[in-house]
């Protein structure tokens, strides 16, 4: 087990904003964790990032899951356009979680990160500005940052909202190879992600389901959302 909920609740200011999570996390699984706008999603997500403390219940971790082996791609970092930095820096800075003091990249660092942007397809936009490239390369180079600072975990809220179809496409497909070496777990809007997913997690201030992706599209709530979802994508 990775990670467990039990019957925990997350908030802010003794204000609780999802509440009565009780699921869990194998290594290896795809979980998606789905809902409306202000449902409680990224607020979820904090708690398994260990930002935030459960108000009530309990979150429990495995000992072999540090804080340093988790990859996030937050809606903040994806808003964010204006990086002054280049490519291969930024992806580097991933490992920043786990050097302490230390101010130089190692070399094995390094070499990780030159695979990962080879692996998203970027490798020739190593020596780029950031701030120069288009939409879907942007996020696959937030993306390399990501996996150049997960070991076990990655962690995406919305990674590829707003971006054309055909290359939201193009990098679920990416996701399902990461997938094969890591445990994902994915807030998304996406219709794509129903083939990706192993299991879903659907809340609305609280949670409403958790199961297998494929008992989720079968569950009414389940068919409801993914109706939403391809009314959006006609």
């Amino acid at each position: 087990m990775m990670i467990q909920c039990q019957d925990a609740s997350f908030g802010y200011d003794g204000h609780i904003v999802a509440q009565g999570m009780k699921f869990s996390v194998e290594e290896g699984d795809f979980l998606c964790i789905a809902g409306e706008n202000g449902s409680g999603k990224t607020t979820l997500l904090r708690g398994l990032l260990r930002l935030l403390n459960p108000m009530e219940g309990t979150i429990t971790f495995s000992p072999a899951l540090g804080k340093t082996d988790i990859g996030y791609l937050s809606q903040e970092a994806i808003q964010k356009k204006d990086f002054p930095a280049g490519v291969m820096e930024i992806a580097l800075s991933g490992n920043l979680g786990r050097m302490g003091l230390r101010p130089f990249y190692k070399k094995a660092e390094k070499h990780k990160a030159e695979e990962t942007l080879q692996q998203l397809g970027i490798a020739d936009l190593k020596n780029r500005c950031f701030r120069e490239l288009s939409g879907g390369q942007q996020r696959r180079v937030l993306l390399a940052r990501s996996l150049c600072a997960a070991q076990k975990l990655l962690v995406l809220d919305e990674p590829f909202a707003g971006l054309d179809p055909l290359i939201s496409a193009e990098l679920y497909d990416l996701l399902k190879k990461i997938n094969r070496d890591m445990t994902i777990i994915m807030v998304s809007h996406d219709i794509e992600v129903a083939d990706c997913a192993s299991h879903a997690l659907h809340l609305n201030k609280k949670q409403l389901f958790f199961a297998s992706m494929a008992e989720y599209r079968q569950s009414e709530i389940g068919r409801k959302f993914f109706a939403k979802l391809g009314e959006k994508n006609d």
